[in-house]
């Protein structure tokens, strides 16, 4: 465990918990994985299906955000991220396993330090492929609420350009 990595991303989150273990120890195995490093752009993507403390950890270890556009999230909440390396194509799913009933401390630290992250991670092969690189969409000015909104975000009702929040959507239900 990289005692500074971890304390940079103790720093960010607010505090010391064992979800957060588990994104920088979800990062740590991407590294070795795919041989990846900090991304200072979209070198490296990360899928998150989860919106917990971990993907802090993720941010300050790969320097994957939702700003750069290589930081997604596919809520599904699991403790389970998916890791790109874009210059080689690899890669790799990380799914947290069942682990043992433990006090907090205990399993933060099991986390950050267990030498087999087959203990604590299932390490799979995921089902999509890695998404295309972030785009910059041209802005629109909603025709209802006045705000700008990014054009891909647009409905078009009677014949109006409005967002999705002045939008009625038609679902039927489903």
């Amino acid at each position: 465990m990289n005692q500074e990595l971890w304390e940079k991303s103790v720093e960010f989150h607010g505090h010391h918990c064992p979800g957060l273990a588990i994104g920088v120890r979800a990062s740590q195995e991407a590294i070795k994985a795919l041989n990846i490093s900090f991304s200072e752009d979209e070198d490296v993507v990360c899928i998150t299906e989860n919106d917990a403390c971990g993907v802090d950890g993720v941010q300050v270890i790969l320097g994957c955000s939702v700003g750069k556009g290589n930081l997604l999230f596919r809520n599904r909440g699991k403790q389970a991220f998916t890791f790109f390396n874009r210059n080689s194509g690899e890669k790799i799913r990380l799914v947290l396993k069942a682990l043992p009933e433990m006090e907090r401390d205990e399993m933060e630290a099991f986390i950050l330090n267990e030498p087999d992250a087959s203990k604590i991670f299932d390490f799979k092969t995921p089902d999509y492929d890695l998404p295309e690189r972030a785009r910059i969409f041209q802005s629109l000015i909603c025709e209802e609420c006045g705000e700008k909104t990014a054009e891909h975000m647009i409905r078009l009702e009677n014949g109006k350009k409005v967002c999705v929040d002045c939008s009625n959507p038609y679902t039927r239900g489903f």
